[in-house]
C-alpha cells in the first residue's frame, strides 16, 4: 500500500499512538459487557484541539510542504473541524491558511471559528453554494494566491483523499496493537478518509461507519477512496453503513443524538459533539438493539474529537443546560 519512503513526506503534528479507553458504565448502559466498549481517543491529539482531522493532515501538508507550499486553501462549513485543523496545522508548519467556507458573515459564531481567527486563518465566505461550488471557489482563490506570488497548496474537503487517508489506515494498525480481537470499529462517517483508512486496514466487516450526511453517496465515498488508498477494487455494497441517523440532515440536531451525547456525559464523562461523534454513538445504540452489534465482542467506538463545534451549536448547547437541575439553597 505504501513504501518507507513515503513517511520522508509526512509532517508530524500528533503523539501517537492515542489512548484506547474501556468504557464499561456506558456499555452496560447500551446493553453490552463491561468489557465490551473502548473508545479510541482521537479527540486527545494535541494539535489545535484535537480530532480526526490531524492524521490526514499530517500526510496532505507533508505534501504540500515537499511542494514548496506557502499556503493551505480548504474548504468547509462554518463549523468545520477540518478547516479549525488546517488552520492549527498551518500556524504550527509556518504556513497561511485561506479557508474558503460555505454560508455568510455573521450566520454562525463562536466553536470552531473562534478557533479560527486564533490560529490566524484567513476566511473567504463563498455564500449558498454546493459542495461542486464550493470546490470551484477554493480554486479560484488558490489561482489569485498564486497570480501575487503565492504557492498554494489545495486541501481536499474534510482533509479526505487516498494521501489523506493514510492516517487512518496507521490508526487501523494501532488498534490491532492496542486490541487485537477487537470486532467492530464504529466511526462518523462525513467526507469518508476515516472510514476508508480504517477499512484498507481492518477490512469492510470490521468497520460500522455511520452516516452524518456530509456527502450525497456516502458509500461510494468511502469505495473510491479505499480503492485508490489499496489500489484494489472494493465494491461499496461490501462497506457496512448506517444511514438512519441523518436526520433532518447535516448539523441538525435529533432526539436520538442527544440522548446519545446525554448518556456518554453521565456514564463516562465523555463529551461528544452533535453533528459527528454523537450519531456515531446513537448509530451505535441502534446496531446494539438490532443485534449487529453483540454482547461479548470487543466493539471500539472511535472517538473523532469535535469538541469546539458543539460551542458553535446552539440547540445542543440549549438542550444541555436545559439538563441542568437547579436545587434551592
Amino acid at each position: 500500500m505504501t513504501n518507507p519512503g513515503d513517511d520522508r513526506r509526512r509532517a508530524v503534528l500528533g503523539t501517537w499512538p492515542t489512548p484506547l479507553d474501556p468504557a464499561p458504565r456506558l456499555a452496560r448502559a447500551l446493553g453490552l459487557g463491561a468489557d465490551d466498549l473502548w473508545i479510541k481517543r482521537d479527540d486527545l491529539i494535541g494539535l489545535g484541539g484535537g480530532g480526526n482531522k490531524v492524521r490526514k493532515l499530517e500526510w496532505t501538508c507533508g505534501a504540500a510542504l515537499a511542494d514548496g507550499a506557502t499556503v493551505l486553501v480548504t474548504t468547509g462549513a462554518p463549523q468545520s473541524n477540518h478547516a479549525r485543523l488546517t488552520a492549527a496545522a498551518g500556524a504550527r508548519l509556518g504556513l497561511d491558511v485561506v479557508l474558503v467556507l460555505a454560508g455568510r458573515p455573521g450566520a454562525s459564531s463562536s466553536g470552531n471559528l473562534a478557533l479560527d481567527g486564533l490560529f490566524g486563518a484567513r476566511v473567504v465566505w463563498a455564500g449558498d453554494v454546493s459542495g461542486a461550488e464550493l470546490d470551484a471557489t477554493a480554486r479560484r482563490v488558490a489561482e489569485r494566491l498564486r497570480e501575487r506570488g503565492a504557492v498554494p497548496a489545495l486541501i481536499p474537503f474534510g482533509g479526505s483523499s487516498a494521501l489523506g487517508a493514510r492516517g487512518y489506515a496507521e490508526c487501523g494498525r494501532e488498534l490491532l496493537d492496542q486490541a487485537p480481537d477487537l470486532e467492530t470499529v464504529v466511526v462518523a462517517l462525513g467526507s469518508g478518509g476515516t472510514m476508508a483508512g480504517l477499512v484498507a486496514a481492518l477490512g469492510p466487516e470490521r468497520v460500522l461507519g455511520v452516516h452524518v450526511g456530509a456527502v450525497a453517496e456516502p458509500a461510494e465515498a468511502v469505495s473510491a477512496l479505499v480503492s485508490g488508498l489499496t489500489g484494489a477494487p472494493c465494491p461499496p455494497q461490501a462497506l457496512r453503513v448506517r444511514l438512519d441517523q441523518v436526520g433532518a440532515g447535516y448539523g441538525e440536531l435529533s432526539e436520538p443524538v442527544m440522548s446519545a451525547l446525554t448518556l456518554a456525559a453521565r456514564t463516562e464523562g465523555l463529551v461528544l459533539d452533535p453533528v459527528y461523534t454523537g450519531r456515531a454513538l446513537a448509530g451505535l445504540v441502534a446496531a446494539v438493539a438490532e443485534g449487529t452489534v453483540a454482547p461479548g465482542r470487543r466493539t471500539v467506538l472511535l472517538h473523532s474529537g469535535g469538541l469546539p463545534g458543539l460551542f458553535g451549536h446552539a440547540p445542543a448547547l440549549a438542550a444541555a443546560e436545559a439538563g441542568l437541575t437547579v436545587v434551592e439553597d
